[in-house]
């Protein structure tokens, strides 16, 4: 039969090894998150500068913005079709910014100067 003695280091050892597999746990997974970040930090695009902006296509999703009608939205996002591929849109000429849209691009954007 174990000691009382025996009992407490073995109950104060299991706890230490306990507590020092969380902490490693805790510090490998720390260490793949930041390895995680700097990866795709690395991946990223170059820095978007000047006229670069304007050759990147249109999102799929597109906001429109104050003074835009569908014909300049179609002429910048190279879709003629965008009041046939948004039903929500009864009336061409009663857009508004906020309105949501659709963008399916069938031609290369045109660079706005």
């Amino acid at each position: 039969m174990a000691s009382p003695s025996l009992k407490t280091f073995k109950s104060v050892s299991m706890s230490t090894v306990t507590d020092a597999a969380s902490w490693y746990c805790a510090i490998v997974l720390l260490a793949l998150i930041l390895l995680g970040s700097i990866r795709e930090s690395s991946q990223a695009d170059e820095t978007v500068r000047g006229n670069k902006l304007l050759d990147r296509p249109c999102d799929e999703i597109y906001v429109v913005r104050e003074g835009e009608t569908l014909h300049t939205i179609s002429d910048k996002c190279g879709d003629p079709y965008i009041v046939e591929r948004n039903p929500h849109i009864h009336d061409p000429d009663d857009v508004f910014p906020g309105l949501v849209i659709k963008i399916t691009p069938s031609k290369p954007r045109k660079l706005l100067r």
